[in-house]
C-alpha cells in the first residue's frame, strides 16, 4: 500500500503517519510535510520518488505527473487499467491525505496582493484530491485531521468499508467546494455583487440543542467567504458566562447588536423576537439602560440586551434587577463580570470587533431557491430629510425624528416607532397594515406620545394614520413618501399641525 502525505494543517500528522508506516505502508511526500515527518523518525520519501522528475517553478510542479495521477485513478477491477499501469511502470497509489492552503484566512490580510494571493492558489492538491474521491472505492481520501485516528483504527482491522469511503470522498469534494468558492470570491472582489452563478461556503461551528422548536434539527454555521468579515457581530463574539445559545437566542442577539451598531452615542437594546422593545442613547450608560427599560418593562423580560460601549459595574447593576436571556456588549469590566456571573444561565457575550458582520449579501431561504440581497446599509449622514409640511421641524423635532427613523429600521414591517429624547417610547411591528401598527406605537407610548415623534417604514398610503397619530399628541412624523396619496397625507398633517418629513427611502425588514 502506497501513500501521498501533502498538508497545510499538521494536527495530527505524526501521529497517522507512525500509525501507518507501522502497518507497512510506503510514505511520498513534498515539502514542509516531508521534513516534518521525516524528521519525527518515520520512514518517508520525495514524490520525485515516483514521478522519477524533480519538483520545478519554485514547487508549483510537483505531483502534477501521470506517474501519481495513473496510480491514483486505476481501476483496480479494470484488467486494462492495471495492465496499462503495468506497461508504464507505474504503480497504484491507495491512499491521498491532503489538505489545502487557508486561502480565506490569506487574502483576508489587508496587505495581501494579487500575486501573494495567487501563489496561494493549489493546483496540485486539489487535483490529487479530486482523483482519489472520484476513485474513492479504490482509494483511501483524507482531507480531514479528525477523520485519521478511526481511517487508521480501521486500516488496523484490516481495511475502510465502503460506506466509510464514501463518506471521506464527500468530505472531500465539500473540502474543494470550499476553497473554489474563496478563490471565485477573491477574484470577484469589487465586481457586481449578485453574479450569474453563485455559492456559499459554510463551516460547522456547533450542533445546536433544536431549532425553533424542539422538533426541528438545527446546528451554526460560519460563511467562509473573502467578501466580508464573519468575526464582526455575532459569529465573532467570545462568550464569558453562561449555558449554550439556542437557534432563537442567535436570532435575537444578532438583531440586537445590529441595533445598537447603528448608533454612535452610548446606547442600549432590548430585543424581543428581533424587535427592539426598548431602546435608548444618553450620554450616561445607566442613563441609557433605565431609558431603554421604561420603553416597555413588560416585554423586556426574558429579552436580549445589546449595549454598543463597554459595560461597567454600576450599569449591570441595574441589569441584574431584571431576567434577560442574553448581554452582549463589546467587553465587561471585572465589576461587571463580577454581578452578572451571579446569575448561573445568563449568557454573557463580548465582541471586542467593530462592526455588525455584514457580508456583502443577504440570503433567505425560499421554496426551491434563495432570495439573495445587498444589506439595508444606506448611511445616516446621506439621509436627506425633505420637509413637505408648511411647518418645519423644530431643532429638537428634527433629532427626535432622525432618531426614530434609524429605530423603525430595526423593526419588522409594518413597523410605526414613537420616540422623544432619544429614547424609543412605543412600537407597532409585523402588523397586516400601518393603522394597526400605529395604534399599537401609540398604546405602549401612552401619555409619552404628547409631542413625540413618530416614523414610518414605509409610506402612509392614506391619511387615517396621521389623524390617529394626532389624536395621540404626536408633533412631527418621518416617513419615506410616495404613495399616490401623498397629497392627501400631507394635507392631513397641515390641518393638525404636524410637521413631516419625507426621507426617500424605506426600510421594509420581512
Amino acid at each position: 500500500m502506497r501513500a501521498i502525505i501533502s498538508v497545510y494543517d499538521k494536527t495530527n500528522l505524526l501521529e497517522f503517519a507512525r500509525g501507518l508506516a507501522d502497518l507497512g505502508v510506503e510514505l511520498f511526500s513534498t515539502g514542509g510535510t516531508q521534513r516534518a515527518i521525516a524528521e519525527a523518525g518515520v520512514p518517508v520519501k520525495s514524490v520525485s520518488d515516483i514521478t522519477g522528475f524533480p519538483e520545478i517553478m519554485g514547487g508549483r510542479v510537483k505531483t502534477l505527473h501521470p506517474a501519481v495521477h495513473a496510480g491514483i485513478l486505476a481501476r483496480r477491477d479494470e484488467p486494462e487499467h492495471m495492465q496499462e499501469l503495468s506497461k508504464q511502470g507505474f504503480e497504484t497509489i491507495d491512499l491521498v491525505m491532503v489538505n489545502l492552503y487557508p486561502f480565506v484566512e490569506t487574502v483576508s490580510k489587508l496587505d495581501v496582493g494579487l500575486d501573494e494571493a495567487l501563489e496561494n492558489i493549489d493546483i496540485g492538491g486539489p487535483t490529487m484530491i479530486r482523483a482519489a474521491a472520484k476513485n474513492f472505492p479504490n482509494v483511501l481520501v483524507v482531507v480531514d485531521p479528525n477523520d485519521y485516528e478511526i481511517c487508521l483504527s480501521m486500516l488496523q482491522k484490516g481495511d475502510v468499508p465502503q460506506e466509510e469511503r464514501r463518506r471521506l470522498a464527500q468530505k472531500a469534494f465539500q473540502h474543494l467546494a470550499m476553497y473554489d468558492t474563496a478563490v471565485s470570491q477573491y477574484l470577484r472582489r469589487g465586481e457586481e455583487s449578485l453574479p450569474s452563478e453563485m455559492t456559499i461556503a459554510l463551516s460547522k461551528l456547533e450542533d445546536l440543542r433544536y431549532g425553533e422548536n424542539p422538533h426541528q434539527v438545527a446546528a451554526l454555521y460560519r460563511e467562509e467567504t473573502t467578501l466580508g468579515s464573519t468575526d464582526a457581530g455575532v459569529m465573532g463574539a467570545q462568550q464569558l458566562h453562561g449555558k449554550a445559545l439556542s437557534y432563537n437566542n442567535y436570532l435575537d442577539a444578532d438583531a440586537a447588536w445590529k441595533a445598537v451598531q447603528d448608533f454612535a452615542a452610548p446606547t442600549v437594546a432590548i430585543i424581543k423576537h428581533t424587535n427592539p422593545c426598548g431602546l435608548a442613547s444618553y450620554d450616561d450608560l445607566v442613563e441609557a439602560y433605565q431609558r431603554a427599560l421604561a420603553g416597555d418593562p413588560v416585554s423586556a423580560f426574558g429579552g436580549i440586551v445589546a449595549i454598543n460601549h463597554p459595560l461597567d459595574g454600576a450599569t449591570a447593576q441595574e441589569i441584574a434587577k431584571t431576567f434577560y436571556e442574553i448581554i452582549i456588549a463589546p467587553s465587561f469590566d471585572e465589576a461587571a463580570l463580577e454581578v452578572l456571573r451571579r446569575k448561573r444561565d445568563l449568557r454573557l457575550l463580548s465582541v471586542d470587533n467593530a462592526g455588525k458582520g455584514d457580508a456583502p449579501s443577504e440570503f433567505r431561504r425560499v421554496g426551491g431557491g434563495f432570495l439573495v440581497q445587498t444589506p439595508d446599509a444606506h448611511a445616516d449622514t446621506e439621509l436627506e430629510l425633505l420637509t413637505v409640511t408648511s411647518r418645519e421641524p423644530t431643532e429638537e423635532e428634527m433629532r427626535d425624528l432622525r432618531f426614530a427613523w434609524k429605530v423603525a429600521k430595526h423593526i419588522k414591517s409594518n413597523a410605526i416607532v414613537v420616540a422623544k429624547d432619544n429614547m424609543l417610547l412605543g412600537m407597532g411591528a409585523g402588523q397586516p397594515n400601518r393603522v394597526n401598527s400605529v395604534f399599537l406605537a401609540l398604546r405602549a407610548a401612552g401619555e409619552q406620545s404628547q409631542g413625540a415623534a413618530l416614523a414610518s417604514d414605509a409610506f402612509f398610503p392614506f391619511p387615517d394614520s396621521i389623524e390617529q397619530a394626532a389624536e395621540g399628541g404626536i408633533s412631527s412624523i418621518v416617513q419615506p413618501g410616495g404613495s399616490i396619496r401623498d397629497d392627501e397625507v400631507i394635507k392631513a398633517a397641515d390641518e393638525r399641525g404636524i410637521a413631516m418629513v419625507f426621507t426617500g427611502i424605506r426600510h421594509f425588514r420581512h
